[in-house]
């Protein structure tokens, strides 16, 4: 560059903090409209729901398969991570129900018989995660906000290794991100506190 052989190079700054997150009660009204409003594609509220209740990236959503979604009797559970995360109603209702006879089949694409949460066009492929991002975008749903401001609600009210554990993330992260939001966890003493 310096010598007019190349052209002047930008490399782009890289953010690595987490993006501000929308504030519970614009979470609480995009879960309430998700759960609710039949105006929205199936598909994205399924989305949006595991985004806004579980803090999932739309990268992860896309590897998903129906066997991550457990139902034993009354009982449905999403494996994100170990142990196996509940799922409350009436999201457990409608995640079985798109699973059952709401996933997109595109006859000459996936296979009606595909395993994926949320195929693609190609055969046995998922979704592009850029095409599910800008759907949900379009929907209205802050992915990335959505899910730090999900994320700091879960790791306020549970302890950050264990909310780590069940949604798969690592616990360095979950514990930075119960710091930057004021988490008192790590001044908790487990044990009989009855003594």
């Amino acid at each position: 560059m310096n010598h007019q052989v190349m052209p002047r190079l930008k490399v782009p700054m890289i953010r690595t903090e987490n993006p501000t997150p929308i504030s519970q009660h614009h979470r609480i009204a995009l879960i309430r409209k998700i759960m609710t409003s039949d105006d929205l594609p199936l598909m994205e509220r399924i989305a949006a729901a595991l985004i806004l209740l579980y803090a999932q990236p739309v990268r992860r959503l896309v590897r998903l398969t129906v066997h991550y979604v457990q139902h034993d009797g009354d009982q449905v559970t999403l494996i994100l991570g170990d142990p196996p995360t509940p799922v409350p109603e009436p999201f457990a209702e409608l995640l079985l129900g798109y699973i059952r006879d709401g996933r997109p089949n595109r006859p000459g694409g996936t296979l009606p018989a595909s395993d994926w949460l949320f195929p693609g066009h190609r055969a046995g492929q998922p979704m592009d995660p850029a095409t599910l991002g800008r759907r949900l975008t379009a929907a209205g749903i802050p992915t990335l906000h959505g899910r730090t401001a999900t994320l700091r609600q879960l790791v306020l009210q549970a302890p950050p290794s264990v909310v780590a554990g069940m949604l798969g993330y690592h616990t360095v992260h979950t514990e930075a991100v119960a710091a930057q939001a004021g988490g008192t966890w790590k001044k908790y003493a487990p044990g009989d506190h009855t003594r």
